[in-house]
């Protein structure tokens, strides 16, 4: 699943060769401002998160070594994303077959699975990048020995405090010592770390980081569910401890609207996306009627560090957030497909990625990023060690039945860790392994 702060509707198209002309239209209209061409190349994006900028470059790139060739951007709404690839993708809308495609990073799977995008050889794979691409979002777009997605960008949880909440104890170094000092934090108004009972990213680092894991494949191909492993277990004591000793959040809050109590001055600690902060640092009052922050108080000094590790100098490793880019198993012009992929992986698109915040899918551009920024400099740090979901399609299932948030929930209300583990565990293993013989 990708982790967004809002989903936005409008689908924005554009052609190489009339990009100030386009306008908006919906998701799977017909481009405004097409040129008259015998070949299309369509580009599926999703959400508003790839700047202009990089949509020119690939734009005018793409022009430049293929004149009469439209190349025809358009923007998917993230809401739906998946069920609209599928069909799409599998051509029962009996409409043209986008022929690259951004995804979720979790969403890859199913739509490697259901054959729906071209496999990637090792020759492509060194070509687009090789070992220099992240390696979590690699494995998320590789089903059963064969590769089909590739990092596109990634974001990833930092923990962003207020020099002011923090009240000059020293910043935590170890996982230890900030579930502590956010406890210590606590008042009847204010949390030392806010915490929601359903906020499963925030929660899974403290399982990986005590050595649990969520599920884990065996040699005969069924899963093994780890939240009841002696590290899941020590995992959901720390974050049971976070949710009742540290933080008022409500057991049924999600955490969709965390720039909401760092705002009002009741958090201490937030575990939140990088791109968090623009939320808090926007003006009490915008002028285009957004949604207000604070960047005269809280966010004056708003500061974010990695998630700590059992050891000083240690980074937990956190829920990684972004997109993965493939071709379309149908796609009717593969090779111009592939060219577009070339581009997008390429040093200058992946930079200019890289310098408007997002972190980019090759691991040698991630510098690009403005390291002079803490928070920008904590998210680097951050997506290193990010970790993903298990790379099966069942796994959409473990999504869509919410069981994961509602065992948080429980464990937010007092619920015994081992109980909830063993209640989790079974679950994921019955859905993970439902006929997975046959």
């Amino acid at each position: 699943m990708k982790m967004r702060i809002r989903t936005l509707v409008l689908a924005a198209v554009v052609t190489a060769s009339a990009l100030a002309g386009c306008s908006p239209g919906p998701a799977g209209s017909p481009p405004s401002g097409s040129a008259d061409r015998d070949v299309t190349v369509r580009v599926w994006l999703a959400g508003q998160d790839t700047p202009q900028e990089a949509i020119d470059h690939l734009s005018t790139t793409f022009e430049q070594r293929h004149p009469d060739v439209e190349l025809v951007v358009e923007r998917q709404a993230w809401t739906g994303l998946l069920e609209l690839l599928t069909e799409r993708l599998s051509g029962r809308s009996h409409r043209v077959v986008p022929d690259v495609v951004e995804m979720g990073n979790t969403q890859a799977a199913a739509l490697d699975a259901g054959g729906l995008l071209a496999p990637i050889t090792q020759e492509q794979y060194e070509e687009l990048g090789g070992d220099d691409l992240l390696p979590g979002f690699v494995e998320a777009g590789t089903y059963d020995g064969v590769l089909y997605a590739l990092p596109y960008y990634a974001g990833s949880r930092v923990i962003f405090y207020s020099e002011q909440q923090l009240g000059g104890r020293p910043v935590p170094r170890t996982l230890d010592e900030l579930v502590d000092t956010a406890v210590s934090m606590r008042t009847d108004e204010v949390s030392g770390m806010w915490m929601p009972g359903r906020d499963w990213y925030s929660a899974l680092p403290f399982i990986w980081e005590n050595g649990g894991y969520v599920a884990e494949r065996r040699e005969d191909g069924t899963w093994e569910a780890g939240f009841s492993s002696p590290g899941g277990i020590r995992g959901l004591e720390q974050v049971q401890r976070l949710m009742m000793s540290a933080s008022n959040a409500p057991p049924e809050d999600d955490g969709t609207h965390l720039a909401q109590p760092f705002c009002a001055g009741v958090a201490g600690f937030v575990s939140a996306p990088t791109w968090l902060r623009w939320e808090i640092q926007a003006p009490e009052e915008p002028e285009d009627g957004g949604v207000p922050g604070c960047a005269s108080t809280y966010g004056k000094d708003l500061r974010a560090i990695p998630l700590p590790g059992r050891e000083p100098g240690d980074v937990a490793p956190v829920f990684a957030g972004g997109s993965n880019i493939a071709m379309a198993e149908d796609s009717a012009h593969p090779e111009l497909a592939y060219e577009v992929m070339s581009i997008m992986l390429g040093d200058e698109y992946q930079t200019i990625l890289a310098e408007n915040g997002l972190i980019p899918g090759r691991l040698s551009l991630s510098s690009a990023v403005d390291q002079s920024d803490p928070i920008a400099a904590a998210g680097v740090a951050a997506v290193r060690g990010a970790r993903l979901t298990p790379a099966t399609p069942k796994w959409s299932d473990i999504e869509a039945y919410g069981i994961i948030p509602a065992a948080f929930s429980r464990l937010a209300s007092g619920a015994d860790p081992e109980e909830v583990a063993d209640s989790l565990d079974t679950q994921i293993e019955s859905m993970l392994n439902w006929r997975v013989a046959g």
